[in-house]
């Protein structure tokens, strides 16, 4: 047995990835997760995918040794349990591990879907060099992964991370996770979506984009941005803003070399996003503080998600 299998469960899309001794991957698949109601018949469905991944490639299930698993949090590192995740609807306390383990006939480790994109842009991306790395996953909802002293850092308990709970608005939105005012419920992808829906204007280029207000997409938005579009503009540049409230306490509390920003950022661009946000930053924090820290793009693009699943199997 001489192949890894990484499984990386998002919000909207899983990613599946078989690499082989030396990490090249040999075979990926990426479909909607589309959460069932049931965690347990969703996990199985997404055992009976890898198994097939496997043995379409030509390398076959006997040859996998090792399973890893990226999924969102809150999760119990020990027990192997994912603990009422936001992002997956239906999923309360669930036994993933055991789950998969029974289904797969192999063992599974899982991680956290930010620390194991960590670990991706840290080994493979543009985290690669460094020894205080910290982040941020920006997709359905916001995670973060830290690497501090050249060691991933999972904190107490594994809760290490998850700033898109930090709050950044008193009275603010309600969040998925039930409180209000938190980073998430301002930057996170599901939630903007809402606001896009909301807000947007009937006629504007971005519900045009769309087919319509109520098909808008986040993607609709970043794309008409970079057309011109003046309201696009403008809700890109207060995603900055709720953004830099967070990672000015990311500043001031760890102090890392790096932090480097996935999805909705890396779409959004150097002049839309990454400058404005970089100005805000250095607004909210100390003059050598914002000199110190590099506030980069994700350089790993789609193979991201492949990567982080197959991190969590080391």
């Amino acid at each position: 047995m001489s192949h890894r299998l990484g499984i990386d469960i998002g919000g909207t899309k899983t990613a599946l990835a078989l690499a082989d001794a030396a990490g090249v991957i040999v075979a990926r698949e990426r479909f909607p997760t589309e959460p069932s109601g049931s965690a347990e018949d969703d996990l199985l469905r997404i055992a009976a995918r890898a198994r097939a991944l496997a043995e379409a490639s030509g390398v076959g299930w006997p040859e996998v040794e090792a399973v890893g698993v990226s999924l969102p949090g809150p999760f119990d590192r020990r027990g192997g349990r994912v603990l009422h995740p936001p992002n997956l609807p239906g999923w309360g306390v669930v036994p993933v591990r055991d789950v998969l383990e029974a289904a797969l006939e192999r063992p599974v480790r899982l991680e956290n879907d930010a620390n194991a994109a960590a670990l991706a842009e840290w080994r493979y991306g543009a985290g690669q060099g460094c020894q205080n790395l910290v982040y941020l996953t920006m997709s359905t909802g916001i995670g973060a992964g830290m690497i501090l002293g050249g060691r991933l850092h999972v904190g107490h308990r594994d809760f290490a991370g998850e700033i898109g709970h930090t709050p950044v608005e008193w009275p603010g939105e309600r969040c998925a996770c039930g409180f209000d005012g938190c980073l998430e419920a301002y930057v996170g992808g599901a939630a903007w979506q809402r606001r896009l829906r909301a807000v947007a204007p009937p006629e504007g280029a971005i519900a045009v984009r769309a087919g319509g207000q109520g098909q808008i997409r986040p993607e609709d938005a970043v794309a008409a941005a970079h057309a011109g579009d003046a309201f696009a503009i403008a809700e890109l540049e207060r995603l900055a803003d709720y953004l830099s409230r967070a990672l000015a306490q990311l500043v001031f509390s760890v102090s890392p070399e790096r932090i480097v920003l996935g999805t909705i950022a890396v779409a959004a661009g150097e002049a839309l996003f990454f400058e404005p946000l970089r100005r805000r930053v250095a607004e909210r924090t100390w003059p050598g503080q914002a000199h110190a820290v590099e506030i980069l793009p994700a350089s790993l693009g789609e193979d991201g998600p492949f990567r982080a699943g197959l991190c969590a199997a080391d």
